[in-house]
């Protein structure tokens, strides 16, 4: 029987890895008649795709939803939806403000912030890491980065957990979320004509004195920038948190690796073995042969990032989460030009967050039957995730 894979079943989305072996094995380069797509999943050949924005562009988007997937696209997607000249010009512009050592001097606030999210919630022995904390937690750091007032910063916390998409099956936004994005928009561009009259020491003010010569960041640029850290910033963090605690909790030797001080290489770990980003969107420039099967020009090709992230050929025992494993070749930041520009902070932002929950935690239990997966057909992670801790004496 041949192999079926669609990025918006529910039942793939619980447990998407058999088929990827599948795909793998027997179909590395697989058609989807229904949803019009094809699909890479063999590592080399994700890699390539990746390093080729000529052959695989990124002009349509990432997401093959209605709702997403155009030549409009950038205005969810930003510098990320474009093509060169245009992404890079957007993409130096930015990185003038997006600094490492912008993301560097932020690391005690970050901690700050982390400890105000999880300390109220585990005095009691429960709590759900993703609603009592890691819902919270990277949305505080991304409007301190941007520098959004504190006193907005609730309705900027509800407006992006709103945009958050937990669709059904192939379905577009729900109308509450495309309200969230029209409120968000607006409230950024207030924050923008604000903050261009009286600079800060933010992401924003930085944004605003971005420049090439004479060439600057729009308005609308910086604000679609903005949206852009929302799914970038925010979403991903908050679902990688979520998979490394499940992850250890599968794995019981090396969850007591990884409370005993693991770190880095527990987050490392989970972003190969359980990428929060699955699957990127390209689309063909032109006919791509690969392994005697040739993709159309204009065809929606969709590169199978979780899958490569198991590809025996370059992890061996790919399914065993391991944390002495080497991680260099993961693709869960992606790689080309389009590599992950906030990598640096995510993966602070997680490094962070988790030191200050095992500071606490010396055990914990996951109440499996109340944990909820999204519904997504890029991003994989949870919903709630209820554990029973065991603090630290």
């Amino acid at each position: 029987m041949d192999p079926f894979y669609s990025p918006f079943d529910f039942a793939i989305q619980e447990n998407p890895y058999p088929v990827y072996a599948e795909l793998r094995e027997k179909s590395p380069v697989y058609r989807n008649e229904t949803d019009d797509f094809w699909a890479l999943s063999r590592h080399g050949d994700v890699l390539s795709a990746l390093r080729d924005s000529a052959r695989f562009s990124s002009r349509n988007g990432l997401r093959i939803e209605p709702a997403f997937w155009g030549p409009e696209a950038e205005k969810f997607f930003s510098f990320v939806a474009m093509d060169p000249p245009k992404h890079t010009r957007m993409r130096g512009l930015v990185s003038r403000a997006f600094t490492a050592r912008r993301v560097q001097e932020l690391e005690p606030r970050i901690r700050e912030i982390a400890r105000d999210c999880v300390r109220p919630h585990l005095d009691g022995g429960t709590f759900d890491l993703m609603t009592d904390f890691a819902g919270r937690f990277p949305t505080d750091v991304i409007s301190e980065l941007v520098g959004v007032p504190e006193a907005d910063r609730g309705m900027v916390r509800d407006l992006g957990m709103a945009i958050m998409y937990r669709g059904e099956e192939g379905g577009d936004l729900p109308p509450e979320a495309l309200q969230a994005i029209g409120a968000l928009v607006g409230y950024y561009t207030d924050l923008t004509i604000e903050r261009s009259k009286k600079r800060r020491g933010d992401l924003l003010s930085g944004l605003l004195d971005a420049a090439d010569g004479d060439d600057r960041l729009t308005p609308e640029e910086i604000v679609g920038v903005l949206i852009l850290l929302v799914g970038a910033g925010i979403e991903t963090t908050m679902l990688t948190l979520g998979n490394a605690w499940h992850a250890a909790w599968l794995h019981p030797a090396e969850r007591a690796r990884a409370l005993g001080g693991r770190i880095g290489d527990w987050i490392e770990e989970t972003l190969r073995w359980e990428p929060t980003s699955q699957v990127l969107a390209r689309t063909a420039t032109e006919d791509i042969t690969l392994h005697g099967v040739t993709i159309p020009a204009d065809a929606k090709v969709l590169l199978l990032t979780g899958a490569a992230n198991r590809d025996p050929s370059v992890f061996p025992d790919p399914d065993r989460f391991d944390l002495d494993r080497d991680t260099g070749a993961s693709l869960a930041f992606g790689n080309g030009r389009h590599h992950c520009l906030g990598a640096n902070l995510g993966r602070l932002e997680a490094r962070i967050a988790l030191e200050e929950v095992t500071a606490v935690v010396a055990d914990y239990e996951i109440d499996e039957a109340g944990a909820q997966r999204v519904h997504s057909s890029n991003d994989r992670g949870f919903v709630t995730l209820p554990t029973r801790i065991t603090a630290r004496r």
